[in-house]
C-alpha cells in the first residue's frame, strides 16, 4: 500500500481530551488511510473508499 502524498487530517469528532484522536487520509486514489494521531509512524488501517463511506454512514446513524 502506497501512502505517498497522503494528507492526514484529524477527525472532526476528535475532542480535546489529550490525544484520543483519529486521522484520516482520503485524498489518495483507491484507498482511505486511518491512523492514531499519537503514533503517526505506526500502523495504518486501509479501506476502500466505498467501505469507508459505508462505515461513516453507519457511524452517523448510531
Amino acid at each position: 500500500m502506497d501512502l505517498t502524498g497522503a494528507q492526514w487530517r484529524k477527525s472532526t469528532r476528535s475532542g480535546s481530551n489529550g490525544g484520543a484522536c483519529v486521522e484520516v487520509a482520503d485524498n489518495l486514489f483507491g484507498v482511505v488511510g486511518v491512523r492514531d494521531s499519537k503514533d503517526p509512524t505506526g500502523p495504518v488501517l486501509a479501506f476502500t473508499p466505498q467501505t469507508w463511506r459505508a462505515f461513516v454512514t453507519s457511524a452517523k446513524r448510531a
